[in-house]
């Protein structure tokens, strides 16, 4: 059973006033952190720790982002209610969460096979919804597309030509 209790709140508010402080206006982004228990997307030796702005491993070596990433890229996508979202790198589906939080309509894609099972698996229990796929981030989600908005939760050496196809006109993308 998921568990948030009063320690988890006040360890995650204060988490959202240090993110703030450091430069993240965004009221919505900082309220959708707010209401997202980051503590479940992590395994329990991570659990008091949860609310460091840290990344952490959530297995096949891959982690969570720092919360203050995590922030800034949000706030850039500048998401509004029922945006269609892609995100890239579904993860832990802790970005993908902060994004349905702000009302988009998030699709997400994982291409960890281990990685995608466990965390679509969590995600359904946690009560979190949005459309999740295995598959090659790179190629995107054509069958979808076009998306409002695009954020790339992994690095790479360039820009995907799918992904800038499946963009919508006066679209934006975040990639780091």
């Amino acid at each position: 059973m998921l568990e948030d209790s009063y320690r988890h709140k006040g360890l995650r508010k204060k988490l959202v006033e240090e993110i703030g402080s450091m430069g993240i206006t965004d009221k919505k982004v900082l309220d959708a952190m707010n209401a997202v228990p980051r503590h479940y997307f992590l395994t329990s030796a991570f659990l008091e720790f949860a609310y460091n702005n840290k990344a952490f491993q959530i297995g096949e070596d891959q982690t969570i982002s720092h919360p203050f990433t995590v922030a800034f890229m949000t706030s850039l996508l500048e998401i509004k209610k029922r945006e269609k979202v892609l995100e890239i790198g579904t993860g832990s589906g802790y970005q993908g969460a902060v994004l349905s939080k702000l009302g988009a309509k998030v699709y997400s894609i994982e291409r960890n096979k281990v990685l995608y099972s466990k965390t679509k698996k969590f995600l359904s229990i946690a009560g979190f919804q949005f459309n999740t796929f295995l598959g090659d981030g790179t190629l995107g989600l054509p069958q979808f597309a076009p998306f409002d908005k695009i954020i790339v939760t992994a690095g790479g050496p360039n820009i995907p030509q799918a992904l800038m196809e499946q963009l919508a006109i006066g679209g934006l993308m975040v990639i780091p």
